[in-house]
């Protein structure tokens, strides 16, 4: 699915990974899960390229829903893997997740749990070598990705802002569609290991000035950085 120029989803509002297409080739945020292999093969071919052309791959955190084909472009085609070093351990299955459920339901834990099963979910691949990122770190990737630090989630986990495409990646650093609940619209992610710290995490990224942010969950949102933010305290202050 195209969104702008330079900037293609593949997957679905339960779970997404990201193209950042130009000139320099292709970045990709995320790998889901191992079944989103043949979609990501797909779109590249639609925007008239290959997989010769992705130059880098950024995870916005360890957990096994964002690595799915992450290990397979490494190692077949020669692709670096980025992850914050604070989840380089999570991403290679060394740390597992402390998180717990919280509220669900289950109409729509189903569907998430059938979807990720469907797409290899319950086959995880963990990644056997990464390249640390940090905080504020500008990658030598197409779009040239600016790494923020938005500890939380997990220790790790990162936003990517990338200006040429208009956006803002933020894993599950907050989410738009709780695969849990079916909730729509922004609000935490659930599976967060502190979810204080995430919540003060976001500002971090609250004066940023992108069109899109772009979660791991949920669908695209161009309503402002600010205005999410907004709507996820008042959720969580609900609770």
């Amino acid at each position: 699915m195209r969104l702008g120029p330079h900037l293609h989803r593949i997957g679905n509002d339960i779970v997404a990974v990201y193209l950042i297409d130009t000139e320099e080739g292709v970045t990709v945020v995320d790998a889901g899960l191992s079944g989103h292999w043949s979609e990501l093969v797909a779109e590249l071919s639609g925007m008239g390229r290959s997989l010769a052309d992705v130059r880098g791959l950024i995870l916005t955190h360890g957990d096994t829903d964002h690595i799915g084909f992450a290990e397979r472009l490494r190692r077949d085609h020669g692709v670096p893997v980025h992850v914050h070093r604070a989840d380089a351990a999570r991403a290679r299955g060394e740390v597992k997740p402390q998180a717990s459920f919280g509220k669900f339901k289950v109409g729509a834990t189903a569907r998430f749990l059938w979807y990720a099963s469907r797409k290899g979910g319950l086959r995880t691949t963990y990644l056997t070598e990464v390249t640390d990122v940090e905080d504020g770190q500008v990658l030598g990737l197409p779009g040239a990705p600016r790494v923020i630090g938005m500890p939380g989630h997990s220790p790790g986990s990162i936003a990517v802002h990338v200006p040429v495409a208009d956006a803002v990646f933020v894993g599950d650093a907050l989410t738009t569609r709780n695969v849990l609940t079916g909730r729509q619209g922004p609000q935490p992610a659930p599976f967060t290991d502190d979810p204080a710290l995430a919540l003060a995490s976001l500002a971090r990224i609250e004066d940023l000035q992108a069109t899109w942010i772009l979660p791991g969950h949920g669908a695209p949102w161009n309503g402002g950085v600010r205005e999410a933010v907004r709507q996820i305290k008042a959720v969580a202050e609900a609770r």
